[in-house]
């Protein structure tokens, strides 16, 4: 029987972190490449360190001018990046940091059946297993402890950028733990915030006096009590940041990126990999299965596992569990999945609409619990899944 009372905690990246600028580099570089070709393959790696940003992996286009082309493009891509998050340090500066582009294009064989790939039935690229998960604690249908986390650090990338707190800066790193009574939230037991800043006389109460209205404005207010514990900047001084206080690298925020540790993961990262890599697709694709299921008042939380092997179309094996919250037997959810979508991987890229670039603007604040947008971007938590679903059962 699950636990009803307990304290969970999850944290947060900023868009300034090493390794979000990593992903941000490796999803631009995607969405550059598919914004040509709607079936480009892309599998981009990118690490960074002072003064120095190193980009790998392999691309493919079916046109091989116009792949030279936009390889030469990289690196004017990759200071875009690094100047819109905000990067203007002696040691990481967008116009004066070193890129080395290693990318470079994908076997002939591979590159020729991206047009045909489009017109078959494929199969997945690799073996692996995915999770989706949803929970309605929150009305994003997110564990709340990881929705606040990122919600702390939005705002306060959104006050440097726009100018009204001057004295911070990019890297940043955000906890929140919460208390729960019979499974509900109830209770921010303390909030972690380490943020850069401009200069080493700025101290922790100072920093402090600049963060927490931004923190208790998108924080419920009826849970941060006087017995809320505030740990900001504990260590004093936070100035050198970035690439050049910690190196950074592409996909190791995985359980930021996801459900902040309150689900299962099954250990691919996203950025950097273009849909046809089911560690991304199948990923995204369980989290709206997941989300629809509670949505559709089925369950108040849904963990879903997908299976794949490589060269197979069909998802191996769809696991749900409702964790004891179910109004509909797991089983027969199960059934209804595969009445509801295609789980193979053209058929999730197609309902899901994700040949199209819009990965970029998932590689900071979480690839899910984010706002669906008119171009297609976060088509994974639509909730228009609910109605067949409720047919299915």
């Amino acid at each position: 029987m699950a636990r009803a009372n307990y304290t969970f905690t999850s944290e947060s990246v900023s868009e300034g972190h090493p390794d979000k600028i990593c992903d941000r580099i490796s999803d631009a570089v995607l969405d550059a490449f598919l914004t040509e070709e709607p079936f480009a393959r892309v599998a981009c790696e990118t690490f960074a360190t002072t003064n120095r940003v190193v980009i790998g992996g392999e691309v493919g286009l079916s046109d091989q001018e116009k792949l030279k082309d936009y390889l030469a493009r990289i690196e004017q891509i990759t200071r875009d990046c690094i100047k819109d998050i905000g990067y203007e340090q002696d040691q990481f500066h967008w116009e004066t940091v070193e890129v080395t582009n290693l990318l470079h294009e994908q076997s002939a064989h591979i590159a020729q059946g991206v047009d045909s790939t489009a017109d078959k039935d494929e199969g997945a690229g690799d073996q692996g297993i995915m999770f989706g998960y949803a929970t309605n604690e929150t009305p994003e249908l997110m564990p709340a402890p990881i929705q606040y986390s990122h919600a702390i650090l939005r705002r306060l990338a959104e006050v440097r950028k726009d100018g009204s707190e001057p004295d911070l800066r990019p890297d940043a790193k955000s906890q929140v733990s919460l208390r729960y009574e019979n499974g509900v939230p109830v209770e921010i037991t303390s909030i972690v915030l380490s943020t850069q800043h401009a200069s080493e006389d700025q101290n922790s109460d100072y920093i402090r006096g600049i963060v927490e209205p931004h923190i208790r404005d998108v924080l419920p207010a009826e849970w941060i009590t006087e017995n809320t514990e505030w740990w900001v900047n504990p260590t004093g001084t936070f100035v050198i940041g970035g690439p050049d206080g910690d190196a950074g690298l592409t996909g190791r925020k995985i359980i930021v990126d996801t459900y902040g540790g309150a689900a299962p993961h099954g250990g691919g990262a996203f950025s950097g990999k273009d849909p046809t890599k089911v560690d991304r697709s199948a990923a995204y694709a369980a989290r709206y299965v997941a989300k629809n299921i509670v949505a559709a008042g089925m369950a108040d939380r849904c963990t879903l596992q997908l299976s794949y092997a490589i060269g197979v179309s069909k998802p191996l094996s769809i696991y749900v569990d409702t964790h004891g919250t179910g109004k509909v037997p797991d089983a027969e959810i199960e059934k209804a999945i595969g009445q509801c979508i295609d789980l193979t991987p053209r058929g999730i890229r197609e309902h899901l609409g994700m040949n199209r670039p819009i990965y970029a603007r998932t590689a900071a604040y979480g690839h899910f619990g984010r706002t669906p947008t008119d171009d297609g971007g976060f088509s994974w938590e639509r909730t228009d899944l609910v109605d067949a679903l409720k047919k299915a059962v």
